[in-house]
């Protein structure tokens, strides 16, 4: 079991449906958690992946607040709807930015400080959410998806590189949920879509495979 008492985990897109809940369990589990999110909100770290230097800035300024960083949870991310011929230049940039760049870049920064955590006992973590899409590329969404499909196939490289290092990582890979991420794509209508999963409920279930040493989510893990 992991332990997260005294831990210091960062939480990016603290600000979103499923960051604010996992930042609060985390707390609630004993762990110190930075929030950071593309919103101005006091106390929180200001971080916008779209922008380049965002990661470095991010975690530079966790390790000055606290020393050290023991677990990251990514939970930023946009969306868009609709057919691929009319996604813009800007939208399609966006998607890469937040949903698979900013992530990649975030980890590589982590990585040092993390492995020193597990160089001096911790249990580091790194939580990213690539999402049933990267499974099931979808219809409509097919630039979203591509974003995500290249997060996962990073984590899994990833994932191999840094056991050397006792550094964990965990891609989740929910269903369509209940959070306010689809009502404000960055560009699109957004769809119908059937009942999804309760936020508190994925949220939870991401938190036990942090406390549990798992090592992957996959969408049969957020069943009903």
């Amino acid at each position: 079991m992991t332990e997260l008492q005294g831990r210091v985990v960062l939480v990016i897109g603290a600000t979103g449906g499923l960051g604010s809940r996992l930042s609060v369990l985390l707390e609630a589990a004993g762990a110190t958690v930075v929030r950071a999110g593309r919103r101005e909100v006091a106390g929180y770290l200001p971080g916008d992946l779209r922008e380049a230097g965002a990661a470095a800035s991010i975690v530079r300024s966790v390790i000055e607040q606290h020393g050290r960083l023991d677990g990251m949870v990514i939970a930023a991310g946009v969306v868009a709807f609709g057919p691929m011929a009319d996604l813009s230049d800007a939208a399609l940039t966006e998607l890469f930015e937040v949903n698979a760049l900013g992530p990649i870049r975030l980890i590589r920064e982590a990585t040092p400080y993390l492995a020193a955590s597990a160089a001096t006992g911790g249990e580091p973590f790194i939580v990213t959410l690539s999402g049933i899409v990267s499974e099931a590329p979808t219809a409509g969404l097919a630039a979203y998806s591509a974003a995500k499909a290249a997060l996962a196939a990073f984590t899994v490289a990833a994932t191999r590189e840094l056991r050397k290092s006792s550094i964990r990582l965990v891609d989740a890979r929910p269903g369509h949920t209940e959070t306010a991420l689809s009502e404000h794509p960055i560009e699109g209508v957004t769809p119908a879509f059937p009942p999804g999963h309760s936020p508190d409920a994925v949220a939870t279930r991401i938190l036990q495979a942090i406390t549990g040493d798992e090592k992957d989510l996959p969408s049969s893990a957020f069943a009903d």
